[in-house]
């Protein structure tokens, strides 16, 4: 077993992979960027180190130094959580070459799953369906030629893509050539690789993926599915685990076919296999995440795992504790991923000073976060602020735990998507899990929010704000707020003013006037 592990990420992953080392009495190594000084991760790991300033390529990206700091440091590994380095197969193949293990699969599984062309090549020699599409076009000609013949609508995706990026939802000819075009730089940033693939779009499909782990032993375990169809640009927003629409048989056929792609790949380590559902039962290969992914948490409250900790164990060379049979599912998990963005605003993105947080607690609730009063929300990273996981004995179970735990969670300083998830959890259509990829394009879901509600959360912030959280908000038989220093009888009337808000409302947004 590894003595030292250095973890190359940030935020609440970081602080989530630092708590599994601390379980496996293993010594873990942050770093961190000159804006992330205070970070919470920075704060519980055994050690710290600084490796650059904000921008993302010359800290978390900069794998040269990171590898510097962990031979530097004596560490036996690096995990890389997912995003930044996560599925950089030349950056797992120089902690190779340096002599330290990279906690995830091999620069080999990478390269050849990281490649959607190759992927989708081992899907077929699996016999597992994969969508009509086309091979790797780097002209906008040949891909338009391919999507007049398989017909419209299809999607043109960047063919080492990932997370949503250099994907293009195209309905007919005449818009082809534009999107394909933004999705070729888009790529072109993002991967550094401009080429596309053109794919056959269907209409009114879950998305479903498999989670599975493998060994060096040559153990492929699936660890049961997730539901993922509740996205909004190609972002996942809320996850389930299982799936309303995935019976016995089905579960068994895709974990099959998602074991046999793994294996065929020399898989070993955490990856998840993604297909589309369509109505009628059929599925798609879709493609193969080789990283830890952010709904993790998911999976494991229903199944009992820690993905985390089995993910370590395998790299160090052990085998896998368990086989697929010792895995006993209960119950359902729901997870919403709470971002700092203005769901009022079009979803702009939210930055400033959290001057106040409290996360969801009691029974069934799961929260990772690195939240804390203080913290700078910032340009330079993903918006993600943190996860809720709620687990019930059935759907509903879990979807009324997770309605309590998003109207108990407040962040005063930042925008935050928490009144859009509460609508969303209050649709018809996803109370009775009527739900597929398009499901946000087709539904309202949210409704203007109150002025007066505005104004209400703008003095609260506001005097915050100035006091640094020492005064109270004391409500009058009007119902206006005033200000009020220090405390009245051992209690705060700020505090009861907050719970009373709204029956079923968290307070996650702040007007930009503050």
């Amino acid at each position: 077993m590894f003595s030292k592990v250095l973890v190359a990420n940030r935020g609440e992953i970081a602080l989530r992979i630092v708590r599994g080392l601390r379980d496996l009495d293993i010594a873990s190594v942050a770093v961190y960027s000159e804006v992330d000084r205070l970070s919470q991760h920075v704060r519980y790991a055994d050690e710290a180190h600084l490796i650059g300033p904000a921008n993302a390529r010359e800290s978390y990206l900069n794998g040269d130094k990171i590898i510097a700091v962990a031979k530097a440091c004596g560490a036996d590994a690096i995990h890389p959580g997912y995003g930044f380095l996560a599925e950089n197969a030349d950056f797992a193949e120089a902690c190779r070459d340096a002599g330290l293990e990279f906690i995830g699969p091999s620069p080999e599984s990478i390269r050849l799953l990281g490649d959607k062309i190759a992927a989708r090549r081992i899907a077929e020699q699996c016999g597992v369906p994969v969508l009509p599409g086309s091979g790797e076009v780097e002209s906008i000609d040949e891909a338009l030629a391919f999507a007049d013949r398989i017909g419209y609508p299809v999607m043109v995706k960047a063919a080492a893509g990932g997370g949503g990026r250099g994907i293009r939802l195209i309905n007919s000819p005449g818009e082809f050539r534009e999107a394909a075009a933004r999705a070729m730089q888009e790529a072109q940033a993002a991967f550094g690789n401009a080429a596309i693939y053109v794919e056959k779009n269907l209409q009114r499909v879950r998305h479903i993926e498999v989670q599975v782990i493998g060994d060096k032993f040559g153990n492929a375990v699936p660890v049961g599915e997730r539901e993922c169809s509740i996205q909004r640009r190609h972002q996942k927003l809320i996850e389930e685990c299982p799936s309303i629409a995935v019976s016995p048989q089905l579960r068994r056929s895709l974990t099959r076919a998602a074991v046999r792609i793994a294996r065929a790949a020399n898989y070993h380590n955490v990856g998840t296999v993604e297909f589309l559902l369509t109505e009628d039962g059929s599925y798609y290969f879709l493609e193969m995440n080789t990283r830890l992914q952010v709904e993790h948490p998911v999976t494991e409250i229903v199944t009992g795992t820690d993905l985390v900790k089995d993910q370590i164990i395998v790299a160090a060379g052990e085998e896998l504790p368990y086989e697929e049979a010792d895995l006993l599912t209960r119950g359902w998990g729901i997870e919403c991923r709470i971002v700092a963005e203005d769901p009022f605003n079009n979803f702009l993105p939210s930055v400033g000073k959290v001057v106040f947080a409290r996360e969801p607690a009691g029974p069934g609730i799961r929260v990772e976060s690195a939240l804390y009063d203080g913290v700078e929300v910032t340009p330079y990273y993903d918006s993600l602020l943190a996860k809720v996981t709620a687990w019930g004995r059935n759907r509903e179970g879990a979807r009324t735990r997770m309605k309590r735990a998003l109207a108990e969670f407040r962040v005063v300083g930042v925008a935050t998507n928490i009144p859009y998830l509460q609508q969303i959890l209050d649709h018809p259509d996803f109370v009775s899990g009527n739900v597929d990829t398009g499901f946000l394009d087709r539904h309202q879901v949210f409704a203007a929010e109150p002025l007066a509600e505005q104004r209400e959360l703008a003095e609260m912030a506001a005097l915050l704000l100035v006091t640094g959280g020492e005064t109270e908000v004391a409500v009058d038989s009007t119902g206006n707020s005033a200000a009020t220093n220090g405390h009245r009888n051992g209690s705060s009337a700020w505090r009861g003013r907050m719970g009373g808000l709204s029956e079923a409302k968290a307070m996650g947004r702040w007007p930009k006037s503050i």
